[in-house]
């Protein structure tokens, strides 16, 4: 891989653009574009968050003085045709919106009382959502019409709504008269209420949007005002879910409880037919990659692809369990891209990533099943599918390096046949811990995050060049 500089950045708020020929980043109360195949600077935008009455006293101290840290940027992002780029302030309760064409168009949006959490883009790359402190409510901003939207007593500004795939409707997780509902509306007519579904009586998990459309884990918009099932985990040991994840074909859910198991619920009946158990040891027929960091150094800047720097233990092999505090950092479900692979990474065995085989694709196993494990010297900080290649995979444990896996290795001297690699890839910088990692949406490139710094590895292509960003 090629890496690039390290660069400044604040609150990891770093994104390529939707076509990855730019590159988002803040740093401070100031947003940077670079241009993905050289990193030049292409535009940079200071985000004025100071009140209108005192913003021209502030105009003549920018100079002299560095913005306090309540000035900060906390949110950054692109719209879906990278026309836009958004930068806010929460702790000021201000968003500024740019156009990346025009230098002299600019929007402001400014909370009032009710503050600010959160702003982010709504799907059509035209709206702003922007989430109010205590749960009163979220705005939806128009940069057509200039007009706000506005639905009240939000439940989780982080995690608890989702759009359908084709942007038409906005569902979330709401509370009224302490009950929690979930409102279904529609986008493409101003967000007016098309439906309101009462919850189970039970704190209300993360929402998620089916990819193909019909439903969430609560229940089926078009049906009768009843979910379609629930689901608890049995004996429940009194943490309930923990993670959440859809199949990329709308077929099946995979739950994680707080019991260590994962429960594959089938969209037909809603009930379980498969619960993937943790190993203590590793049967015989499953990969297992052990991290040489245990016992030697071998983040190497000059790994190449290809160079498997991780060891293949003989099983069976014993899997090292923690009982795991909650409050730490919860299990994570991700399925790939073609939905043939799941990664577990359990709560209870942080320094594993377990991928389950599901069927179809090449390996139709009829059920699903444990098919590789990578085990690392620390605790893995961040696992992320390739979103393009179906096979590829990048994590990160806080140390200067990144590990891949890949089951697209062919060897030169092989017989053609692909099969599976791991790799740790050094960063070659003095001080740099890789606490978080982000594929570039075209698949060839990716962003790596230090807690104030940043750099971009891409892979080196067979004919020598660096693959760069499309347009």
């Amino acid at each position: 891989m090629d890496f690039t500089e390290i660069y400044k950045q604040t609150a990891s708020l770093v994104a390529f653009s939707p076509g990855t020929h730019f590159l988002l980043t803040a740093v401070q109360d100031r947003l940077v574009v670079r241009r993905s195949d050289s990193f030049q600077i292409s535009r940079t935008w200071l985000v004025d968050t100071t009140p209108p009455h005192h913003r021209r006293h502030h105009l003549l101290l920018l100079v002299a003085c560095a913005p306090p840290e309540n000035a900060w940027i906390t949110h950054a992002g692109w719209s879906c045709d990278s026309e836009y780029v958004l930068g806010a302030c929460a702790k000021r309760g201000v968003v500024a919106v740019f156009k990346l064409r025009d230098e002299d168009w600019s929007a402001r949006i400014e909370a009032g009382a009710e503050g600010l959490v959160k702003a982010e883009w709504a799907p059509d790359g035209r709206s702003v959502l922007c989430f109010s402190e205590w749960g009163l409510r979220v705005t939806i901003w128009s940069l057509v019409s200039g007009t706000a939207t506005y639905i009240q007593y939000p439940v989780h500004p982080d995690r608890g709504y989702a759009f359908r795939r084709d942007a038409r409707y906005f569902v979330l997780a709401e509370r009224h008269k302490s009950k929690d509902t979930l409102g279904v509306y529609d986008a493409h007519a101003s967000f007016r209420l098309v439906r309101h579904f009462p919850s189970p009586p039970r704190p209300s998990p993360p929402s998620r949007s089916r990819p193909r459309g019909t439903t969430s884990p609560y229940g089926r918009a078009r049906s009768r005002r009843r979910p379609l099932g629930t689901f608890s985990p049995e004996p429940d040991p009194g943490f309930g879910i923990r993670a959440v994840a859809w199949h990329p074909s709308g077929l099946l859910l995979a739950i994680a409880g707080a019991d260590d198991k994962i429960h594959i619920l089938e969209s037909l009946t809603w009930g379980p037919v498969a619960t993937l158990e943790l190993p203590t040891r590793i049967p015989a027929g499953v990969t297992d990659k052990d991290d040489l960091a245990r016992t030697e150094r071998v983040a190497r800047s000059d790994a190449r692809p290809g160079l498997p720097l991780l060891r293949t233990h003989h099983p069976p092999h014993t899997l090292p369990l923690a009982p795991p505090p909650h409050d730490k950092q919860a299990p994570q479900l991700a399925f790939n891209t073609s939905g043939t692979l799941l990664l577990a990474r359990p709560a209870a065995a942080p320094t594993a990533l377990l991928l389950y085989v599901f069927p179809g694709g090449g390996e139709d196993t009829g059920s699903p099943r444990l098919r590789s494990v990578l085990l690392h010297a620390r605790p893995v900080a961040a696992a992320r599918w390739n979103p393009v290649r179906a096979g590829s995979l990048a994590a990160c444990c806080g140390v200067p390096s990144v590990y891949l896996w890949s089951d697209e290795w062919v060897a030169d001297d092989g017989d053609g046949v692909a099969e599976e690699v791991a790799e740790c890839v050094g960063v070659p910088a003095q001080k740099f811990e890789t606490r978080d990692v982000r594929w570039a949406p075209d698949g060839k490139g990716l962003v790596l995050l230090d807690r104030d710094t940043f750099c971009c590895a891409f892979e080196v292509e067979e004919d020598g060049q660096v693959g760069e960003g499309g347009s």
